[in-house]
């Protein structure tokens, strides 16, 4: 995901205080360990998550909670036309247990 120049602060502001709904969303699908770093050089932001079950948090576009986030984020994010932060797939190329 990419941040926009000048609101690192306001970004990390936000996530701070997240919505106890959206939490509740996130921890109800199995969503947990849930980070988001920041490359400060490129404004880009890297997420990770671990899952129990079969979906994450970029299978709930279609909830009415996530879509009102990505409103919130939007001033401050790159984004889709609907509002989805852009982000880039990227494949594993190391895993270690």
């Amino acid at each position: 995901m990419f941040l926009k120049p000048g609101f690192e602060d306001e970004y990390q502001r936000r996530h701070a205080a997240i919505w106890p709904e959206l939490k509740a969303l996130l921890q109800g699908t199995g969503v947990k360990n849930y980070s988001i770093w920041w490359d400060k050089d490129t404004n880009i932001l890297f997420a990770y998550q671990e899952v129990e079950g079969e979906e994450g948090s970029q299978d709930l576009g279609a909830n009415p909670i996530v879509q009102k986030w990505w409103d919130y984020m939007a001033d401050i994010m790159e984004v889709n036309p609907d509002n989805s932060p852009v982000s880039i797939p990227l494949d594993e190329r190391f895993y270690m247990e």
